[in-house]
């Protein structure tokens, strides 16, 4: 199993697409298109941020349980970044300490299930997509999600600037699996055929070497 990992707008559905493809394996969107919670979370952050976190969990862990059930199975975004996530705007004062200490509580409980929910115990492989802020906000920008536009709402940039910056310190800290790093400015796989050969190259190679490893 692959996990994707990376900030809004960083391409994680286009690879996933394109991994699963080139695996011949299914792949696990976020639910965003179909999140009634969502909008409701742009418009008011600290009202909605813990349901919001909730809900994302929620499907999480329902993906992963599924994904695990057969190989090369790919997710756009998984539990293992949940905690950045709800804890970026627990620090913004969108979360109470009740709040976060209830979630904490549950992604616990939830990843020490998870070994038991499947064969396996962690994804095979990790890949974070990085990208600059400039690249965060063209991408948001050109995908037009209205309540995700800066315009919509000034504040969404200082948001949007710190969650990019906490992406490089939990890809640091990441320990569940082996991990791979993209980086999705230079290797513009969203939009450059080429880049996106290179990429999917790339994460084959690191496949291949973490099946020789555990041979």
């Amino acid at each position: 199993m692959i996990v994707l990992a990376g900030t809004i707008g960083a391409g994680k559905s286009s690879l996933t697409a394109l991994l699963a493809n080139r695996l011949g394996s299914q792949a696990f969107y976020e639910s965003v298109d179909d999140n009634e919670v969502l909008p409701l979370f742009y418009e008011d952050p600290n009202k909605y941020a813990f349901l919001l976190q909730i809900y994302f969990l929620n499907k999480r862990f329902d993906s992963i349980k599924q994904a695990l059930k057969d190989d090369n199975n790919v997710l756009d975004r998984s539990i293992y970044e949940d905690s950045l996530l709800f804890h970026l705007n627990a620090d913004l004062g969108r979360a109470t300490d009740t709040e976060v200490r209830v979630y904490d509580e549950l992604l616990a409980n939830m990843l020490e299930e998870l070994p038991y929910a499947s064969h396996k115990k962690h994804p095979d492989l990790l890949v974070h997509i990085r990208v600059s802020f400039p690249t965060m906000l063209e991408r948001i920008k050109k995908r037009g999600r209205e309540f995700e536009q800066i315009e919509h709402d000034p504040d969404l940039y200082d948001y949007y600037e710190e969650l990019n910056r906490r992406y490089d310190q939990w890809f640091a800290e990441y320990d569940a699996s082996p991990k791979i790093q993209i980086d999705g400015d230079q290797l513009n796989f969203v939009e450059d055929t080429q880049a996106a050969e290179t990429v999917l190259d790339v994460i084959e190679a690191k496949l291949q070497e973490i099946r020789q490893e555990v041979q």
